[in-house]
């Protein structure tokens, strides 16, 4: 039998790092400072005798990473062009065109329900906008910026998973070709297959309209931030501030007219550009950046020293949130160089059969990519075993890749540091911990109800 020093992986030990991660983040609810030291400690069981200097390659290592450096260029670029949309009295256009429609709470949670899905290109476009476009909305209605961001975030993922034109379809598409799950060119039709056993997205969607009607109950820490609204308007959680004064460092030019059009352009144009540009959001952000730039500076909304401080501050909004994700990042490829997958894969693999297989897909892997935060790198990983059991086995296809789509889904959903968790915190203004807590119960409830329909479909 082969020892653990003889694979991949560390055996047990490899689940340290991510367990230190996830009890200091719940204990001191400081997302940063846990997966930093959690990153350390996962260092030190690599190569405890200078970790400082395998510190410093790990960080020269990540910093390197594409996908890290598409997210801070990305989501610095969008925090630029809410930044525009704020000083051009844009934003403030749609809020006065919404508010003047909507009439109580649960309207004005529909609506934030109805603008999350119609950005379904992306899951970050949907964080960062679907938040600064609403919360003064909801503000007026004493909605907690909690319950906010539950909604916001729970139309980010689970949407742009659903509808295959999105950045995640095309992603995932390509894994199924890649790893001999759709033949080359089906990769898409291949996915679309399984759109209706993504049974976790489904159930993430449409719990919010039962929550808003108050259908469903109120769970856990969300009944006392919504208490906490309620009874005195406050909104804002208690040690939330700084990141509302950070959405506040940008205001509205003095005097300027709002134009509801000069919102709902860049929005349609960012979706077409994306789409486009083969479902690659960077290139679309740039070019609606550029064209509103130019929209703004030609129309003389603002002058050019005006425009380009506002970029430049509309990016310095993002700083905390890209710091968290880096750190993220830190941790991610600390598990890789651990072999977290696949020590976990190697434990279950002996259990999977063509009956078993989608539900302990979507129970393990889930419960990976909840505690790593990765929603796509981990699953580049794994796809490769999954992909040969279901062939090996003769499960379903579509019902795997549905049990894969739902674990992805569930990282992203409730991670208390994944992207999607800290970007739609940051824009709601309330922190990434209050977010993913008062989130977790409406997620572990998806996630078990997504269980006993993998069990059963299986």
């Amino acid at each position: 039998m082969e020892t653990a020093a003889e694979l991949s992986h560390q055996g047990i030990l490899t689940l340290i790092p991510t367990l230190v991660v996830l009890v200091l983040a719940v204990t001191i609810r400081r997302p940063i400072e846990a997966l930093i030291i959690g990153a350390v400690v996962g260092i030190v069981m690599l190569d405890g005798g200078d970790f400082v200097i395998v510190t410093a390659e790990t960080t020269m290592r990540v910093l390197s990473d594409e996908d890290l450096i598409w997210v801070i260029l990305v989501c610095g670029a969008m925090g630029s062009l809410i930044g525009l949309l704020i000083r051009t009295g844009a934003l403030a256009a749609f809020v006065q065109f919404v508010t003047k429609r909507v009439k109580s709470r649960f309207s004005a949670l529909m609506a934030t329900w109805a603008l999350g899905i119609s950005l379904f290109v992306d899951d970050y476009l949907n964080s960062i906008t679907a938040g600064a476009a609403m919360r003064k909305i909801t503000d007026q209605y004493r909605v907690s910026r909690e319950m906010l961001a539950y909604v916001i975030d729970s139309t980010a993922a689970p949407v742009s998973v659903i509808i295959p034109l999105s950045t995640w379809g095309v992603f995932f598409a390509k894994l199924l070709e890649e790893n001999g799950l759709a033949a080359e060119g089906q990769g898409l039709w291949t996915y679309i297959s399984g759109i209706p056993y993504m049974l976790y997205p489904w159930i993430a969607i449409f719990i919010i309209p039962l929550v808003a009607a108050g259908k469903f109950p109120l769970l856990g820490p969300m009944k006392k931030a919504e208490y906490r609204a309620r009874e005195y308007g406050q909104s804002i959680p208690p040690g939330a501030e700084h990141v509302q004064a950070a959405n506040e460092t940008i205001v509205e030019k003095e005097g300027v007219k709002r134009n509801l059009w000069l919102f709902v352009l860049p929005l349609v144009g960012l979706v077409g550009f994306t789409i486009y540009y083969d479902m690659d959001f960077l290139p679309a952000v740039y070019a609606t950046l550029a064209l509103m730039t130019l929209a703004v500076i030609g129309l003389r909304i603002l002058d050019h020293h005006d425009t380009f401080n506002t970029i430049i501050d509309g990016f310095k909004i993002m700083v905390e949130a890209l710091a968290i994700i880096f750190a993220a990042y830190m941790l991610k490829d600390v598990n890789e160089q651990l072999g977290l997958t696949s020590y976990i894969l190697e434990l279950t693999t002996p259990f999977m059969t063509a009956t078993t297989l989608p539900f302990i897909v979507f129970g393990v892997m889930g419960l990976i990519a909840f505690a790593t935060g990765s929603s796509w790198g981990m699953f580049v990983i794994a796809l490769p075993v999954i992909a040969d059991l279901a062939l090996s086995t003769g499960a379903s296809i579509p019902l795997v890749i549905g049990a894969t789509l739902s674990a992805s889904t569930f990282g992203s959903h409730a991670c208390l540091y994944a992207d999607a968790t800290v970007l739609t915190a940051q824009s709601c203004g309330t922190t990434s911990i209050q977010h993913a807590l008062t989130q977790l119960p409406y997620a572990v409830v998806g996630a078990l109800i997504s269980l006993i329909g993998f069990a059963i479909l299986a």
